[in-house]
């Protein structure tokens, strides 16, 4: 798992009770009983494939850890699936909270992959060329529940027309911002800022730095290539292309990240419009925002919790698109976390594997988890992966236009760069020196990454798809 799936995992839980999540996109969904007394969702949802008839025994990466807010509901429904499925024993694991890829990556070369496992977007493309995740593609074509999920959550799953995972969540990025501090600032809290240039104009109007007010948070932390590539991308490029034979060619010199990381420079250096302290760590970002230190940041459609729970009130924040850059383009990443079954796991494995995935993604479930997180006071992601289930019943007395924002932000989605997981830490050095210099120059900076990554990452991954 990635670091942005652990953000997502925290955050879709918030609670009530003061506790500030943020680790994400494997955060899963559980099934009890409703008030109503409605039950967890129908055998095999649609599988294409029964409960063995003999006691199968999967592996299953997916236990709760002790202070997770959902811990007791996840329980009630690995029970349920115990109970509606006798011939199938799964043992749940619990992952470690960090280096969650490393564990994982460990697991596989030691050959003690688990039957089924929970895994980023980002690192989907490499575990299918990898041979880490099954063909699940019979399975789909017969899954009777498989027209129900978002045709954009199931892209990162696909690789030459065969599917290789089940969606479990997803999320999209966007500008969140304070509606209060619009208002005070003479800006209409109904509108978002829609380019850089009028971006930089709301930035600008809202700091004040007589009273500690900035504009905008930006990331300069060692994730700071989380948020780098979204302006790479409203600037018309990305950071890498992935040729037709599967080899990487890196692009960080390109004119669209050469213009990206120059906008970072003039928002810190020339409009001074962010945080004083660039590296600080994402917590302290949200805080800012939290506390009214600053006016807008780049969130996901999953952080609403966070900030409720955190004193602000629903109706003082605003969700739209990131701003259009040169291209006129405003793509906003897209996460979440698919389940994969173990290619090398037996076919009984692998059925037993695929009930219960099936189990898990059912409409049923999502719902009653989506019940589960309304009847204990934990704000739900704003987007779901099917397409079946309206929010709306979810979540009491929601601004319309948070929900209309998310949506229009997911109209145009972008997966991260291709090789992220071994390229970040040579963007975020690029990135860092420039908010941290003012004499640095973006092009040059980002030349010596690429020169670095060039040597480090790219012709030795490339060596070794032949």
């Amino acid at each position: 798992m990635n670091r942005k799936s652990g953000v997502f995992k925290k955050s879709a839980a918030v609670v009530l009770t003061t506790v500030l999540l943020l680790v994400s996109a494997a955060c899963g969904s559980s099934q009890e009983k409703t008030e109503s007394g409605n039950s967890s969702p129908s055998a095999n949802n649609g599988a294409s494939t029964a409960a063995p008839a003999e006691v199968v025994e999967i592996t299953v990466w997916d236990k709760p850890h002790a202070d997770d807010p959902k811990k007791p509901f996840y329980e009630q429904e690995f029970a349920e699936f115990d109970n509606k499925y006798p011939n199938i024993k799964v043992n749940h694991v619990e992952q470690t909270k960090t280096k969650e890829r490393e564990q994982f990556m460990t697991a596989v070369a030691g050959g003690e992959q688990p039957d089924l496992y929970q895994t980023p977007f980002p690192t989907m493309e490499l575990y299918i060329q990898q041979g880490i995740t099954a063909d699940l593609t019979d399975r789909w074509n017969s899954f009777a529940d498989k027209d129900q999920f978002l045709p954009s959550s199931l892209e990162g799953a696909l690789k030459d027309g065969k599917v290789y995972g089940v969606p479990r969540d997803m999320y999209i990025m966007g500008l969140m911002y304070n509606k209060k501090l619009f208002q005070e600032a003479g800006l209409d809290p109904n509108k978002a800022p829609a380019n850089w240039d009028e971006f930089t104009d709301y930035a600008k109007k809202l700091t004040d730095p007589g009273n500690n007010k900035n504009g905008y948070d930006i990331l300069g932390m060692d994730w700071a290539d989380w948020f780098f590539e979204y302006y790479v991308w409203q600037a018309g490029g990305d950071l890498t292309e992935k040729n037709a034979d599967g080899s990487v060619k890196l692009t960080f010199t390109s004119d669209a990240a050469v213009a990206a990381l120059q906008f970072y420079k003039d928002l810190k250096f020339t409009h001074q419009v962010t945080q004083k302290n660039v590296v600080q760590s994402l917590d302290d970002n949200q805080k800012d925002f939290y506390t009214g230190r600053t006016a807008m940041q780049v969130a996901g459609s999953y952080w609403f919790g966070d900030m409720i729970s955190k004193g602000m009130n629903i109706n003082d924040l605003g969700f739209a698109p990131l701003p259009a850059g040169p291209s006129g383009k405003s793509p906003g990443q897209v996460g979440g976390a698919y389940w994969i079954l173990n290619p090398k796991a037996s076919q009984e494995k692998q059925d037993a594997a695929w009930t219960y995935a099936t189990f898990v993604s059912s409409k049923e479930y999502m719902e009653a988890d989506l019940q589960y997180q309304k009847d204990n006071g934990i704000f739900p992601n704003l987007l779901t992966v099917r397409n079946d289930i309206d929010l709306g019943n979810y979540i009491a007395d929601f601004p319309a236009d948070i929900s209309e924002g998310a949506k229009k932000a997911a109209e145009v989605t972008h997966l991260e760069y291709f090789l992220k997981e071994r390229l970040s830490p040579y963007i975020v050095k690029a990135v860092q020196s420039v908010l941290l210099n003012e004499n640095a120059d973006p092009k040059a900076e980002l030349q010596k990454a690429q020169d670095l990554a060039q040597k480090e990452v790219a012709d030795k991954y490339n060596a070794e798809l032949k």
